[in-house]
């Protein structure tokens, strides 16, 4: 899949699918950090969106205020992921000692600060009407950017698969099962939960940054809980605990967001996409409650499970 992404530009030439790819790996990120919270660790957040925005408004303001160089975007991802890493600190520090439902209210809370503060401070960030910037060269052109994305995508996923697979992501999958048994074992939930709550902010606020450069605008829709729930669709749609499928989670809402807004154009029944997608998060939730990871794992295993059988019949009856 890798290989064929790479050679893809080659083969097709069309400018708007180059954009919708860019976006998926973009959000292919974000998807994957919401994951290590809920799917690896069984923690809520409904505030996500504020480590996604916070990245987003720190590349943005530097690029506004300072020449859009790369030295100055990795200024500005520098001080994304710090400040990400800082209020997920202080917010799992806070929450994370009592029920996870403390943890979700918090988050949405304090992220709900951070769209008031991004609406009022208008002479930093120029309140909901936003503003534009300029950025490096190299991103500028839509073919380098998207394998740009594509190497974050690549490298965000190799990262967090050596997290998820490492002893603490062992813990971090066992706190999520059974916290209080894997308490009695010696471990301190507090101290794993709060790595997994950084991971996922200092991932977010990268692809916060990436989404803010691919548009060369911002705005406090950045902060807005709707690109919280974006990130639980995706992860639920392509299956909580599988960082593989949040990346196909990320392409599949990503796609019919695109191809549904297409239609509306034609047909006015598609102007309320937005509720063909909350159905579809209905049907996910009632027929795959697992996902699609899910599914096809449950599929594969009743297969070898078929096959098992048929061989044991085969030996029995020779």
């Amino acid at each position: 899949m890798l290989l064929f992404m790479m050679l893809f530009p080659f083969v097709n030439d069309s400018r708007s699918m180059l954009i919708l790819l860019t976006q998926i790996f973009i959000f292919a990120i974000f998807a994957m950090s919401f994951d290590i919270l809920l799917g690896y660790t069984g923690i809520v957040s409904f505030g996500h969106c504020m480590f996604f925005g916070i990245g987003a408004y720190s590349t943005a303001i530097i690029f506004n205020h300072l020449e859009a160089t790369l030295f100055n975007f990795i200024i500005g991802l520098a001080i994304g992921i710090i400040l990400s890493a800082l209020v997920s600190y202080i917010i799992g520090l806070l929450s994370l000692r009592l029920k996870s439902h403390f943890y979700a209210m918090l988050t949405l809370a304090v992220s709900q600060l951070f769209l008031v503060l991004a609406e009022k401070w208008r002479g930093l960030t120029h309140g909901g009407d936003g503003f534009t910037f300029s950025v490096p060269d190299v991103f500028k052109d839509r073919t380098s950017f998207y394998y740009i994305t594509l190497l974050s995508v690549a490298v965000v996923f190799l990262l967090l698969k050596l997290f998820t697979e490492s002893s603490t992501g062992k813990v971090l999958k066992a706190i999520s099962q059974n916290e209080y048994r894997a308490e009695a074992l010696g471990y301190k939930s507090l101290h794993y939960k709060l790595i997994a709550s950084v991971t996922a902010g200092v991932a977010a606020s990268f692809s916060g940054a990436l989404y803010a450069v691919s548009l060369r605008f911002i705005n406090t829709n950045v902060f807005s809980i709707e690109v919280t729930l974006d990130a639980l669709l995706m992860t639920m749609i392509g299956g909580i605990g599988t960082l593989a499928g949040a990346i196909a989670g990320a392409g599949i809402i990503e796609f019919l967001r695109h191809y549904l807004s297409e239609l509306a154009m034609t047909y006015p029944i598609f102007e309320r996409w937005t509720i063909i997608l909350g159905l579809l998060y209905i049907v996910v939730l009632l027929g795959f409650p697992s996902g699609l990871a899910g599914f096809i794992k449950r599929i594969t295993l009743n297969n070898k499970m078929k096959a098992k059988k048929k061989g044991e019949l085969e030996r029995t009856t020779a």
